[in-house]
């Protein structure tokens, strides 16, 4: 597996308007081979900021770098450059390659 995940620092201020951005969003991820779940995660509020974090994962990196070229991607991120307002800086970026993997037993 594959987990691609981008942080993002948000002012309080911004934290209701960014959250509402991405829980309202299309997102196109469900039309992609490879494509396993997506988590969009809050943290606390630390020293005035909350940090946001997209969390993607997938079958390998391959089926991630298939989405970023693709018309689905282009379409998901059509409008962010117009949302960048809401928070500082751009996405810092992660990408992990699975090395182990424990499932929850019944």
């Amino acid at each position: 597996m594959y987990i691609a995940m981008n942080r993002f620092t948000v002012t309080p201020d911004n934290a209701s308007a960014f959250q509402d951005l991405w829980l309202n969003r299309e997102s196109h991820l469900d039309q992609m081979d490879g494509f396993v779940e997506f988590h969009m995660l809050r943290g606390p509020e630390v020293d005035g900021k909350v940090l946001f974090a997209s969390h993607t994962v997938w079958q390998d990196e391959e089926a991630f770098r298939a989405w970023t070229r693709s018309d689905a991607f282009r379409a998901a991120h059509k409008n962010a450059s117009g949302n960048a307002k809401l928070h500082e800086g751009h996405p810092s970026f992660e990408g992990f390659t699975t090395i182990q993997h424990i499932p929850a037993t019944a």
